[in-house]
């Protein structure tokens, strides 16, 4: 047992095998009956499957009891009146507008929401509504990296009302009268219902002194606001989604499950994720797709979870990077396990073992792949920190 100097990650030393720590003296030494090398393949193959197949069970069990204690809540699409809000140049660039509403994704409709954002990432096309009229739109091979190296990481979003939040002292509408909850209905001459017509409102009033009309308790109030020269009114944005499925922009839908239904449930969540997950790395391992600008290190980890503390989100994020990390640790590189067993099918076949010296050589030139992996997504995570 042992302590590293850098406490990230973990990895089991096995007697009698030529791995990471390259450990030739003891190889020197004769085999011992209870060494890794003095098995049969058969063996050694399970043993190395064994990292990966935890991580796979993991995974399954965070799914499937989540799916029994917390269910699930998500948006339905189908209860989505005025289309989403586009601001991406990535889709405004295909022809994307606000208040287009996304039908399908390569010919599947989802139900739920985050179903929708989450498959937009592997997307080949998709099929818009507007205006009663049809229309596919390809997405370019280089979609995820133009997406990934651009400045607004948005998608298709929730059209939701401008509900104020809180006003700082220190905003020019400090004194104009504002109240935690008030929805703005009117800018000038604007009636507005969504935030990003709010939006628009502001950009083309920037800099002036307007007429306002807010909703308080049901009822209209006429405010004057200053715009800045950036078109900003200097508040914080409030509401929550149940807000906003109490007043009619949208249904969340809540499914509550049995103990034995959630083992169905789970099991479809695990394949789903572990698909999804098998696309996008193929998408970052084919250079025209761009991908690989997405790839990030412990920053971009660090990024995944939330702002505030969530045992459902804890769990959620922690069963997909048991996902990722089986699935990274499957790819045929000699220091992972993939590669270990990329050489057990070899000897399987052809019956014949690879020498010591050869694997010690694959095992120096995956630690070398590997470190080049790390620096390449670490290096990614410093780039865009210093040009965005």
């Amino acid at each position: 047992y042992g302590i590293g100097w850098l406490p990230l990650g973990g990895y089991v030393k096995i007697a009698g095998m030529i791995d990471e720590s390259m450990d030739t003296e003891a190889m020197n030494q004769p085999p011992k009956p209870w060494e890794f090398r003095s098995k049969p393949a058969w063996q050694r193959l399970i043993i190395m499957l064994g990292g990966v197949t935890v991580n796979f069970i993991v995974a399954l069990l965070i799914y499937i009891f989540a799916s029994f204690y917390y269910g699930d809540a998500d948006i339905s699409t189908a209860s989505i009146k005025d289309g989403y809000w586009v601001t991406n140049p990535v889709f405004t660039e295909l022809g994307v507008q606000t208040g287009d509403n996304l039908v399908s994704i390569d010919g599947v409709a989802y139900e739920n929401y985050s179903d929708l954002r989450r498959n937009m990432i592997t997307a080949e096309s998709f099929t818009l509504e507007r205006d009663g009229q049809s229309k596919t739109i390809e997405l370019p091979v280089d979609f995820l990296g133009k997406l990934s190296t651009g400045e607004d990481l948005s998608f298709f979003e929730l059209r939701v009302p401008f509900m104020v939040g809180n006003v700082p002292d220190s905003s020019q509408n400090a004194q104009a009268g504002l109240e935690k909850g008030d929805l703005l209905k009117r800018l000038d001459q604007t009636e507005i219902t969504y935030f990003d017509e709010a939006v628009a409102a502001l950009e083309q009033n920037k800099g002036q002194e307007v007429p306002a009309v807010v909703l308080r308790d049901g009822r209209p109030v006429e405010l004057t606001l200053n715009v800045s020269e950036d078109g900003k009114l200097g508040i914080f944005p409030g509401g929550t989604y149940n807000q906003f499925e109490e007043m009619g922009f949208f249904e969340i839908v809540q499914k509550k499950y049995g103990f034995f239904e959630s083992f169905s449930v789970g099991a479809k969540k695990f394949s789903s994720q572990l698909g999804g997950y098998w696309l996008q790395l193929k998408k970052i391992f084919t250079p025209s797709t761009g991908a690989y600008k997405g790839v990030g290190g412990f920053k971009a980890i660090f990024d995944i979870f939330p702002d505030t503390w969530s045992w459902q989100q804890f769990w959620s994020i922690t069963a997909f990077l048991s996902i990722m990390l089986a699935v990274l640790n499957l790819l045929p590189i000699p220091a992972l396990d993939g590669g270990h067993v990329m050489f057990l099918l070899y000897e399987m076949v052809s019956g014949r073992k690879p020498s010591d010296k050869f694997m010690e050589y694959a095992q120096m030139a995956g630690f070398f792949i590997l470190l080049a992996l790390i620096v390449f997504a670490n290096g990614n995570d410093i780039y865009k920190a210093l040009t965005k």
